[in-house]
């Protein structure tokens, strides 16, 4: 019996230590990602401040910008931001993480725009395009939050105890990508 014992608290501090190196690790990917961004934003720097762009993938016109480097600047004052929202979104383990769902939708539709040499003004009328994205976020996180605080009242669990209530939490990278779609 007591061999029994001893085999399983060993069974679950090596499944404790291979959780937390794959913690260690993924903490560690991401921590670097971020750390890396302002690198990352300074690389417009070497695109040619030309309007004709040719490369072994193509030629690329800067139509609207007539510099490549200004288009370059601008796309990674979108991407870079972008960028940092989507690493807090599949981070975040609170039960309000799919209100960040806005502002993606939001720098998704500025970098379309952008790469929209024809139009005259970036940011113009973003909010009609973002209507649907908050007409299923904001009410289904007032949902949540409204089945949060009733349970708050009927039950005698700290807030933080509901919120680990709500978590789903994925095994894997795909899991979790599969689990916002």
């Amino acid at each position: 019996m007591e061999q029994q014992q001893q085999k399983s608290r060993k069974t679950e501090s090596k499944s404790k230590e291979g959780g937390n190196k794959g913690n260690l690790v993924l903490g560690s990917i991401t921590a670097t990602l971020i750390a890396i961004t302002p690198y990352l934003y300074s690389l417009y720097e070497s695109v040619p401040d030309i309007k004709v762009w040719d490369t072994f993938f193509g030629t690329y016109t800067s139509v609207y910008y007539e510099s490549l480097l200004v288009l370059a600047w601008t796309l990674t004052g979108k991407i870079i931001p972008l960028f940092l929202i989507f690493i807090w979104f599949f981070t975040c383990r609170h039960w309000w993480y799919h209100s960040i769902l806005v502002p993606i939708a939001m720098y998704i539709y500025q970098i379309i725009i952008v790469l929209n040499d024809d139009l005259a003004f970036a940011d113009d009328n973003q909010i009609f395009y973002l209507i649907p994205v908050m007409a299923i976020v904001i009410p289904s996180i007032y949902l949540i939050r409204a089945q949060i605080f009733n349970k708050i009242n009927d039950a005698d669990k700290s807030l933080e105890e509901l919120e680990d209530e709500f978590k789903i939490s994925p095994k894997n990278f795909w899991q979790k990508i599969k689990q916002y779609f």
